[in-house]
C-alpha cells in the first residue's frame, strides 16, 4: 500500500525559507515520477514541482528559481526547499506520484507565509 507523508511546513515570515519532506512508502518508489502539490483555500491542488524518476526536474513557472525538488531513493524521501517565501506561497502542501493518485493524498503540511 502507498503513502505519503508530508512534514516541515511552518509559519514563516515574507522572505524566509522551509524545506519540506515527504516519506513515501511502498515498493515502486524509485521508479515512480514524483510532485509537489499546494492547494490553497477554494481551489484545487496545483502542481509545484515535479522530479522524474531518473531526476529531472519540473517547475511552476511563477515560483521558478526560488525552488529546489529533490529526491533520495535510498530512503524513499522526496524534498522541496522554497527560499524567499512570499504571501503567495501560503498553502497546505502535499506530495503525490505525478500525475496523482487520488487514494494516496497524505494529510500534507502548512505553510503560511505571513508578517
Amino acid at each position: 500500500q502507498v503513502q505519503f507523508m508530508e512534514s516541515g511546513g511552518a509559519l514563516v515570515q515574507p522572505g524566509g525559507s522551509l524545506r519540506l519532506s515527504c516519506t513515501a512508502s511502498g515498493s515502486d518508489f524509485s521508479s515512480s515520477d514524483m510532485a509537489w502539490y499546494r492547494q490553497t483555500l477554494g481551489s484545487e491542488r496545483d502542481l509545484v514541482a515535479q522530479i522524474r524518476s531518473y531526476g529531472s526536474t519540473y517547475y511552476m513557472p511563477s515560483a521558478e528559481g526560488r525552488l529546489t525538488i529533490s529526491r533520495d531513493n535510498a530512503n524513499s524521501m522526496v524534498y522541496l526547499r522554497i527560499n524567499n517565501l512570499q504571501p503567495d506561497d501560503t498553502g497546505v502542501y502535499y506530495c503525490n506520484k505525478f500525475p496523482p493518485r487520488s487514494a494516496f493524498w497524505g494529510q500534507g503540511t502548512q505553510v503560511t507565509v505571513s508578517s
